[in-house]
């Protein structure tokens, strides 16, 4: 077990009947026709199961609570909160995301040059037993050539147009730069000349792995530790319009979209857990610990800019991420645009994590 897991009371989780979870419960709903359209959630390694959640989701579907005592009463009906302590670190750490909007063109012109692509036809994804990849076990996709697995073609090989000519750009943005963040966030708002609106989300990454460039621009002295933000990364990048490629470059890791246009454009865009995202409210996890739709209260008393006082909500583990690696590792959604850009951004703390347990898996669980 990657953490210690403790029973608490709901009277532990500081901050608990001061939050309205009402929006977690659409989400829930959400996860719920998911599964059921499709099929169920994998398993993490915390061991809980997508069928653990039916007697919750049964009771939702009957009577769903529309205010925040009836909501809170719901999860004290159903959940017993757990306290999760990593092993050998006594805190987690929260950061944030956000859905950037991007200005883009259908066709490449003299102002925008830079693709969006789609998922290549030769990208493979590996699995666990799969002999015929000569990679590194970390790789999780790969590209198929003859009888073996091998390593695809990374950040830079595609800018210098590894991908030209197959067919596989969505759009063209004017902005290097907003191509990548966009890469980091997982999907984006693209905006055309005419007006119209579509969504891209994340359809698969080269398998290379992820490096952060802020500690890339530590480390050549370029940025203070504990002082690097979105922001900052940003002002520096524009500030070395010379230096982007080079510093970009270090990380490898390419990401590779698909169109998924959402009728309600309030609503977030779909993530790892194919339904929309809850500003506030959703949370990407380590998939391979946690299970996606599983609660999770968060408590960051330092971070204080999401609202009015420091920060303790109950959470939807609905996404996922590169960087996202422990059982107490969260990122936020802050929403989609400019400003929620400035919110993720600045969103760095150590926080405490409680996994909200259904009852009937707690035992399992906690034994």
């Amino acid at each position: 077990m990657v953490a210690a897991l403790t029973p608490v009371v709901f009277d532990d989780l500081p901050g608990w009947y001061l939050d309205n979870p009402v929006a977690i419960l659409a989400g829930l709903q959400d996860c719920a026709r998911h599964v059921k359209s499709t099929k169920p959630y994998s398993t993490g390694s915390f061991g809980l199961c997508w069928a653990d959640f039916m007697p919750a989701l049964d009771d939702l579907a009957t009577v769903r609570p529309h205010n925040a005592a009836d909501a809170r009463a719901f999860f004290e009906r159903h959940f017993q909160p757990v306290f999760v302590t990593p092993h050998g670190d006594a805190s987690g750490f929260v950061t944030g995301f956000y859905e950037p909007e991007i200005d883009v063109s259908p066709v490449q012109t003299g102002s925008f040059q830079y693709p969006f692509y789609a998922r290549p036809d030769d990208l493979v994804k590996i699995g666990p037993s799969d002999s015929s990849a000569l990679l590194d076990p970390t790789f999780a996709f790969g590209k198929c050539t003859g009888n073996a697995i091998v390593e695809y073609a990374d950040r830079r090989l595609i800018d210098q147009g590894a991908l030209s000519g197959k067919g596989l750009e969505i759009a063209w943005a004017a902005s290097k730069v907003d191509v990548f963040f966009a890469h980091i966030q997982g999907s984006a708002r693209l905006h055309y000349a005419d007006g119209t609106v579509h969504r891209i989300t994340y359809a698969a990454k080269t398998g290379h792995p992820f490096t952060a460039i802020g500690r890339i621009l530590i480390d050549l002295g370029e940025q203070q530790a504990g002082q690097v933000t979105m922001q900052s990364l940003r002002r520096w990048l524009h500030d070395n319009p010379q230096r982007v490629d080079e510093i970009l470059w270090h990380n490898r890791s390419y990401i590779f979209f698909r169109r998924a246009d959402v009728e309600d454009l309030d609503r977030g865009p779909v993530a790892a857990a194919k339904v929309p995202l809850i500003a506030g409210r959703s949370l990407a996890v380590d998939r391979l610990i946690h299970t996606f739709a599983t609660p999770i209260y968060v408590q960051a008393d330092s971070l204080t800019h999401l609202g009015n006082g420091p920060f303790r909500r109950l959470m939807l583990a609905q996404d996922t991420g590169s960087a996202i690696v422990g059982p107490a590792r969260g990122d936020i959604f802050t929403g989609s645009g400019p400003e929620a850009g400035n919110l993720a951004g600045a969103i760095k703390h150590e926080a405490r994590f409680f996994l909200l347990v259904p009852k009937a898996a707690a035992q399992r669980l906690l034994s």
